[in-house]
């Protein structure tokens, strides 16, 4: 019998899903992984400063730059058949990664897994939205995609931990192996294929404009975050910004766009990319501040800190998964408000927070307030996460499914790079207006304490006992006076969109309204349209 439109997704879905979710899992968890492993890598590979920087850098500039090619290119020759590229791709990559024996072969692997990696997530979040129909079904489904996605996040620099005690630098790659074998394995049998019959082919000059406008200005973000605003970043940031004005202009002349603009004309989705975007821009510049608060302001070491931030992974798991359940008995965006609203609470716990007097023990406030806010913070960013990207993918006719998914990622993409970049420079001149430098200092070791908190950490090393403690006092502090700030900025933000977020998004529909027509299948005996 054809399923209906109405149709419930049975146990091969279910099934299917948990075999989308794992490679979910990993994509993220390798996000974070690496960090823990770079002391180890560099003491072995020896890289330069800025060989560390690109082996570090250069996956998530790949992904970025590639998500919405890969999102629009799985819609033209199938989803399925590009996720099971990908995964190729990227357990492979894996492997080179785990045993390049110098900088340039590892920076290549990395670059590989990014490419690769941006094949996954709208893959998934494609099929998704294809296999679950049924708008309840695939709002839980989608709540349990974004749940590893998120809690990878977390998870990775203790998985990195625990792997790093037993095992040399490249076993942090290897877990990808198995993971993409099951994958392959299990992909035919239990995910249909979509695609979109009336795409057309891929524009190769829209894919060159989309790369050309994505890299220089993720690129330009991160370096901004890093060394400050400089004539090359300017350059760079103009250069993305204008070659993105012509990939717009190409779209709009095309018959087949690589990616149809028409989608922004839906108000649910648009509103929904900007949240996702308010969102990731929150999060991400906070969270920069709060992993160095706990290392370098309490004291702990990077895998001491990787676990004080598990139970924020448990707290957005916890709210992703309830807010699918709570839209079929509340409108979506209250859903979404509310939780935003609780999000705000959690960021402003962090104004609360001490320096401990300076002294890097964890004899303050800070790391309790940490824990918390971070877990409120979480639990309140879940249903946002959740919402807004089934809002994104349910809005657009299903054919257009993984491009929609493309865009909901590179928005997640950009919102980071730019909350680390804006934030972090927030934090910064902050920091430098409120460090007081003793005058005994070295002209050096000044300036290298005025960059940063890490800098005045290391000039510290130097420096006679009592000084060194009266410089690391008033940097503690300082930076902590930046964290303050960050943290009441980030909460009015959230709370102005929560706001802007229900008015938007005010006529959305219920969750158990009709759900959006099903994408014509490639063959008629496709598992997920037949029974």
């Amino acid at each position: 019998m054809t399923v209906e439109t109405k149709a419930v997704a049975g146990r091969r879905e279910w099934v299917g899903l948990a075999v989308l979710a794992l490679p979910t899992l990993l994509l993220s968890v390798d996000m974070s992984v690496l960090h823990l492993a770079v002391p180890h890598l560099a003491a072995d590979l020896r890289p330069s400063s800025s060989e560390l920087l690109w082996i570090i850098d250069i996956y998530g500039f790949m992904i970025a730059g590639f998500l919405v090619t890969m999102g629009t290119l799985g819609d033209r020759i199938g989803r399925r058949k590009l996720l099971m590229i990908g995964g190729a791709a990227f357990g492979l990559a894996s492997i080179g990664a785990a045993f390049a024996t110098s900088p340039a072969m590892l920076i290549g692997a990395r670059a590989l897994l990014g490419i690769a990696g941006a094949t996954l997530m709208p893959s998934t979040l494609a099929l998704i939205s294809n296999m679950f129909q049924n708008p309840k079904q695939r709002g839980t489904a989608i709540a349990v995609w974004m749940s590893c996605f998120m809690g990878g996040m977390v998870l990775g620099p203790v998985v990195g931990g625990l792997l790093l005690d037993v095992a040399w630098w490249g076993a942090v790659f290897l877990m990808a192996v198995p993971v993409m074998v099951l994958l392959l394995a299990t992909a035919p049998k239990l995910l249909p294929e979509y695609r979109d019959e009336h795409a057309g082919r891929l524009d190769l000059a829209s894919v060159v404009l989309s790369l050309g406008t994505i890299l220089p200005v993720v690129f330009a973000l991160k370096e901004i975050a890093k060394n400050g605003p400089d004539p090359r970043t300017a350059l760079a940031l103009a250069a993305g910004l204008g070659l993105g004005t012509v990939f717009v202009r190409r779209q709009r002349r095309l018959a087949h766009p690589m990616l149809d603009l028409s989608l922004f004309r839906n108000r649910t989705f648009s509103a929904a990319l900007s949240i996702t975007v308010v969102g990731a821009v929150t999060m991400g510049g906070v969270f920069l501040l709060v992993s160095q608060y706990l290392q370098l302001v309490e004291g702990l070491s990077a895998a001491q800190a990787g676990l004080a931030l598990v139970p924020q992974a448990g707290a957005v798991v916890i709210g992703s998964l309830i807010a699918p359940r709570l839209a079929r008995r509340i409108r979506p965006e209250f859903v979404l408000g509310f939780g935003m609203l609780v999000a705000a609470v959690g960021i402003l716990l962090f104004a609360r927070i001490d320096s401990g007097n300076g002294t890097g023990d964890g004899t303050g406030n800070g790391l309790v307030l940490v824990v918390l806010g971070m877990s409120v913070a979480a639990f309140g960013m879940g249903p946002q996460g959740v919402l807004c990207t089934e809002m994104v993918v349910g809005s657009v006719p299903a054919r257009k499914a993984g491009a929609a998914s493309a865009m909901s990622e590179t928005c997640g993409e950009f919102g980071i790079a730019m909350g680390i970049a804006v934030f972090g420079s927030v934090g910064t001149a902050v920091y430098r207006g409120d460090l007081t430098v003793p005058d005994q200092l070295p002209a050096g070791a000044a300036t290298e304490a005025t960059e940063s908190l890490a800098g005045a950490v290391n000039a510290a090393h130097g420096l006679g006992d009592q000084l060194a403690a009266n410089l690391l006092t008033s940097a503690r502090e300082a930076f902590t006076s930046g964290l303050h700030t960050v943290a009441t900025i980030g909460a009015v933000i959230v709370v102005a969109f929560a706001v802007v977020g229900m008015i938007a998004l005010r006529n959305t529909r219920p969750a158990d309204a009709e759900p959006t027509p099903a994408a014509e299948p490639t063959s008629a005996a496709e598992p997920a349209l037949t029974h």
